[in-house]
């Protein structure tokens, strides 16, 4: 058992571990504990540390750091009050307030098995207690409502109520607190009679005065001692409430008259629920309210016998009969002294008991809350809509079966997932009525588990995520006959409990970014424990409440949901953040009125014979972006007319174009969108291959090469639209396996059709495929239109494929028939019609808003890219982080196709956080420079879902490059200030990616096959650094770099093999070659550089003994190492063939 030592500064002998427990206790997040567990931070250290050293080496954002300094100097002031009542022992706590505004702590043991956990101990442990203690925050909390039948409440342990009170305004109750520890352990009859003592006395004192209180059993009081606080929340368990209950049966034996007014004045005991976030054992704080009404108590004075069991007589007996009265914060006997005055004001307490009540009474409703506005700010974050891009996640349990025909508002939500507390939500729950209009998942929460081997990508992909709602069944499902049965409240939290903060961890750290998505709790039926708990570790995932916003029709099922929240959030906010009291008719209208799209519009598809069908199922073909007849129809004119100009600009400014572009021009809200020569070149492709003819194939493909930036996807998805009505088109999704692409897209062929022969081609959109992919495509759809026996002739499916390349041109020379070239140059045709565009546009917008239609307007020429870089870097501050941001992303897009840095990667760098304000612009878009707000594009990732930023185009990205070098900077030294920003590389969310971007920058070489212009032998920026910087040795510092910040990857270390025998350093050469076949020993690839080493270093042998004698020693030398190179192309071709499935298409 780890003991923390007792002398102050006790914390500075803490170890590394009993330093994690104490972090954990204050919610600190686990990677920032592990971080600093692998730091070697002890106690000592943890007294010496600062905040900067907390965000600089930690990489820790400014709230986390700055709480833990804050509880640091908590924990060293506490300490050092724990031992200053070590000499006071029995003294009195006066101090409460001063302890409660500094969140007090209390000392707990530590139990230490490798890693710590933190238990609550006994009361009989106290005086252990004292000697061995962590840590633990403690919150303040307000008492359950007073004399309020059927409330739904309960307590958080360790919290704090108020402190013990007297008499205010005589309604207002009056508290006091018995820890009742001890006593709740004894048998029946003495737990009744020292419960029944402390009730009757608090009793006689209240309504001697006339005055409402509430006496609480199972929180500290004054006189307890072992590190709790006064008021703090401690619990009792109670095996039998009956016990409790039938306590109050000494009424009749306590009091000599007017038992009955007693009876009356002394409510039923009430068992409010303690909540144990580490621990499974129930507890409970019982509650008496007193109420003595003036039309019972009036004109009356009470004298009460308490009663008390002797130990000598083994049975109960009765006190002395005395009167009581409350006295501040006690009960107290009246002295016979003053026993004459305390009858004479009777009738003054009376009259005070009596003019309270009335006033109470009188007091006006408040005034009614407007739900409806506050919904729709808590919704739309403060705009007039719901943001289209942002994802919500649904918290919920059972509802009612009125409530379930008002769901309609979630119908269009974007719902990512539903955590479902209602075992039988499948058969007639919510779930059952979502299916009825929507597609979603069945998942448990052991589906979020990351087996080994397994990325984020691969999870997402395998359960659909983003294309189809992941329904998560917390409770288990009664309509499921595997393991996944539904469990009770208490199995739940000790078998479940853990697999829920894995899936919400995984979910709020590493799929979804802060900020992109919405939490809400909708609660329709009575809260139970891990329902709370679930809002917990959101809260704490999420490191705040700004995104989780709770729905609740029940006043009585939102209190227990609201004295749990409030214990981690406070009133204000959890208020501030609840929408309680709205029926779910009016939620579903409200919210279905400030909606994008509008509820149960069908979508249609164009058929055979003409005419068209309603398409149901959409997203059972989920790799597919089907484009329907009547696409983008279904949104609302409000949203149309508030959001049209954003979207025209945002396209013109550089972002790509989406189906609405097209709508709004199609629907004259907007100007047309540009066909280019090349759209009516594809078109016309696109209708020969539809015109009949007996040899035809049934699929076709039709190529756009593009230059990067060009308007390739634009015109492609141009081709699409317009072809809408009369075929059935769809764009492939990249996230998915071949044979699913195929099967969706013959679904898609067949749907509502009669006849397989009889059936619309489907236009096929595919965007940066390789040759490889559209060769598998077409194989699978042959194979599919094969098995179903299709009339040879008919043509099934058009392959659009839209892919970059630099040199487009001649690409369409090579098949005219075939390709179609998109290039940055205009015709004159062109030239006309982008000039009088631009004129139309620059009457409403101005040049920097439009950027990139300005730059394709003027043909991306040179001169015109150089200058407008040069204008806009005119001012700009050349040490600020923002412009290090801008370089680093220049860097990363002049090199590295479709790359791009997370918005939460740039939020880390900038050491921006999302919080404080409930209604704002996200963080980042605000904050950085005027130049970056020109070029920065802010996108969501196809493949993951990431927000993310990007320059508005690569030749920008190039020339900005080039322009912000210093003259002492190079691009070699920019990459190596990249691999040295630790907050980039260390930051969790959207990381694999980032590393993979940065991977490719230093070993993806080009080629032609893949676009590029040319096959290099090295990545195009190592290629730079040997070349045009004319410094190998600072390319080999780099990979060396690289090498070591990737983890020893072993295709650096081939690179670095590569590199080196290239410019004939053999040695080193040879060392790189065997580090990386070490790790990897029966990769071929790795295994041929190792070959090539020793066959270049044969040449290089035999070169320099060309023009010398030949000698037994200088060739056999030579020989020896040609003979090494053979053995190592034979192990090469070894592990070629065992890996023949694999093709390397990786390009490193």
């Amino acid at each position: 058992m780890a003991k923390i030592p007792q002398q102050l500064p006790s914390a500075s002998g803490w170890t590394e571990s009993e330093v994690s427990t104490w972090l954990r206790s204050i919610r600190i997040k686990e990677h920032y504990i592990e971080k600093l567990y692998e730091e070697e931070v002890d106690g000592q250290i943890l007294l010496a540390l600062d905040e900067d050293f907390l965000k600089t080496k930690i990489c820790m954002k400014s709230g986390p750091a700055h709480l833990i300094i804050q509880k640091r100097d908590e924990l060293i002031n506490s300490q050092q009050k724990c031992q200053e009542k070590k000499k006071t022992t029995g003294s009195k706590r006066t101090e409460f307030e001063e302890k409660k505004s500094k969140k007090s702590v209390q000392c707990l043991q530590t139990v230490s098995d490798g890693s710590p956990a933190q238990t609550t101990l006994s009361d009989q442990e106290k005086e252990t207690a004292q000697e061995q203690c962590v840590l633990i925050s403690k919150e303040d909390c307000q008492p359950r409502p007073f004399d309020q039948e059927g409330t739904n409440f309960l307590y958080v342990k360790h919290s704090i109520l108020q402190p013990e009170s007297g008499a205010f305004n005589l309604i207002s109750p009056c508290h006091e607190f018995k820890s009742f520890a001890v006593a709740a352990t004894l048998d029946r009859t003495r737990l009744q009679a020292k419960f029944a003592k402390e009730i009757l006395k608090f009793a006689t004192g209240c309504m001697n005065i006339r005055s409402n209180g509430t006496i609480h059993f199972g929180v500290m009081d004054s006189k307890e001692d072992g590190g709790y606080v006064h008021g703090e929340i401690t619990g009792i368990p109670v095996t039998e409430k009956d016990i409790y209950v039938d306590a109050l049966d000494h009424i009749e034996k306590s009091f000599s008259s007017n038992t009955e007014h007693i009876r009356q004045c002394v409510r039923p005991p009430r068992f409010i629920e303690v909540i144990d976030r580490q621990s499974t054992e129930k507890r409970y704080v019982v509650e008496v309210d007193i109420v003595p009404l003036i039309s019972i108590v009036k004109s009356k004075v009470y004298a009460v016998r308490l009663p008390n069991f002797k130990e000598s007589a083994n049975k109960v007996e009765y006190e002395k009969e005395m009167i009581l009265r409350r006295v501040g914060s006690k009960t107290e006997p009246v002295s016979d002294k003053n026993l004459s005055d305390f009858y004479q004001r009777v009738k003054d307490r009376d009259a005070q008991r009596e003019e309270a009540e009335k006033n109470h009474f009188l007091i006006a409703p408040e005034m009614c809350q407007d739900l409806g506005r506050k919904l729709t700010m808590l919704m739309t974050s403060g705009k007039k809509f719901i943001e289209k891009e942002k994802w919500f996640i649904l918290v919920t349990n059972k509802f009612k079966p009125d409530d379930l025909c008002n769901i309609d508002w979630l119908i269009n939500m974007n719902i990512f997932c539903v955590f479902d507390f209602d075992p039988d939500s499948k058969i007639s729950g919510l779930c059952s009525r979502y299916l009825n209009d929507r597609v979603a998942n069945m998942h448990s929460l052991q589906s979020y588990k990351v087996s080994a081997g397994t990325n984020i990508k691969e999870l997402t992909s395998k359960m659909v995520l983003f294309d189809q709602v992941s329904w998560i069944f917390c409770y288990g499902r009664t309509d499921f006959k595997g393991n996944e049965a539904p469990c009770d409240e208490m199995t739940w939290i000790k078998t479940k409990m853990i697999q829920l903060k894995k899936s919400v961890s995984l979910i709020c750290n590493q799929i979804l970014s802060k900020g992109t998505f919405q939490v809400i709790f909708l609660l329709t039926s009575p809260v139970e424990k891990p329902l709370l708990y679930t809002f917990y570790e959101f809260f704490t995932d999420m490191e705040g409440h700004e995104d989780i916003i709770c729905i609740c029709e029940s006043e009585e099922n939102f209190q227990k949901w609201q004295s749990f929240a409030e214990d981690p959030c406070g009133k204000e906010a959890v208020n501030n953040s609840s929408v309680v009291g709205m029926k779910m008719s009016h939620i579903n209208a409200t919210l279905q009125h400030i909606q994008p799209v509008k509820t149960h519009a069908s979508k249609h598809l164009p058929v055979f014979v003409g005419g068209t069908c309603v398409l149901k199922t959409q997203e059972q073909m989920y790799s597919l972006e089907i484009l329907t007849v009547n696409h983008c129809d279904e949104t609302c004119k409000e949203f149309i007319n508030e959001e049209k100009e954003n979207i025209e600009r945002q396209f013109y400014h550089g972002g790509r174009v989406t189906w609405l572009n097209f709508w709004l021009a199609e629907n004259k809200y907007a100007g047309e969108v540009i066909e280019r020569d090349a759209y009516h070149n594809t078109s016309k492709l696109l209708n020969d291959a539809l015109k009949y003819n007996a040899d035809q194939t049934p699929v076709n493909i039709i190529n756009i090469y593009h230059h990067p930036g060009s308007g390739g996807s634009t015109v492609a998805r141009q081709v699409l639209w317009n072809n809408r009505k009369s075929l059935r088109c769809a764009v492939v999704k990249p996230s998915y396996p071949v044979s699913v692409v195929a099967q969706h897209a013959v679904e898609l062929r067949e749907y509502e059709e009669k006849d397989p022969q009889r059936c619309l081609p489907v236009l096929l959109l595919t965007e940066d495929s390789d040759k490889e992919y559209l060769d598998e495509l077409r194989y699978e759809l042959e194979g599919a239109i094969n098995e179903k026996q299709i009339q040879y002739g008919t043509l099934c499916f058009i392959l659009l494929s839209c892919r970059r390349s630099h040199d487009p041109e001649k690409k369409c020379k090579e098949s005219p028939l075939q390709n179609v070239s998109v290039t940055h140059k205009l015709s004159d045709q062109e030239k006309r019609t982008f000039s009088g565009k631009r004129q139309a546009l620059e009457e409403r917008y101005e040049p920097q808003f439009i950027l990139t239609f300005v730059l394709m307007s003027e043909g991306f020429s040179e001169v015109y890219v150089h200058q407008f870089v040069k204008h806009l870097l005119q001012d700009i501050d050349r040490h600020s982080v923002v412009t290090r941001l801008i370089h680093y992303v220049a860097l990363l897009n002049t090199y590295v196709q479709n790359s791009f840095i997370s918005q939460s990667h740039c939020e880390a760098l900038l050491a921006l956080t999302i919080h404080l304000e409930r209604f704002r612009h996200y963080e980042f878009e605000r904050s950085p420079s005027d130049q970056a707000k020109l070029v920065f594009l802010h996108l969501r990732d196809d493949k993951t879902h990431i927000e993310s930023i990007r320059i508005i185009h690569p030749l920008v990205a190039k020339e900005i490059l080039q322009q912000l070098l210093g003259p002492q900077q190079t691009q070699s030294s920019l990459a190596m200030d990249l691999l040295h920003e630790d907050v980039l590389f260390e930051h969790r969310f959207g990381r694999d990616e980032y590393l993979t971007i940065l991977r490719q920058l230093f070993i993806r070489r080009s080629r032609i096959s893949k676009g590029d212009k040319y096959d290099s032998f090295f990545s195009p920026f190592i290629e730079h650094v040997c070349e045009n910087e004319k410094s190998p040795d600072k390319a080999i510092e780099l990979l060396k770099e690289a090498f070591e910040r990737f983890h020893n990857d072993p295709f650096f270390a081939q690179q670095l093999a590569r590199l080196h025998y290239t410019y004939e350093k053999f040695y080193e050469a040879k060392h790189w070659a065997e580090t990386a076949a070490k790790q990897l020993p029966n990769n071929s690839y790795i295994l041929d550089t190792k070959g090539q080493v020793y066959k270049k270093w044969f040449q290089a042998k035999c070169k320099a003994i060309e023009n010398v004698p030949k000698t037994a020693q200088n060739t056999a030398d030579a020989v020896e190492t040609a003979l090494k190179a053979l053995e190592c192309f034979q192990e090469c071709q070894r592990a070629a063939d065992a890996e023949m499935q694999h093709v390397n298409t990786s390009g490193f």
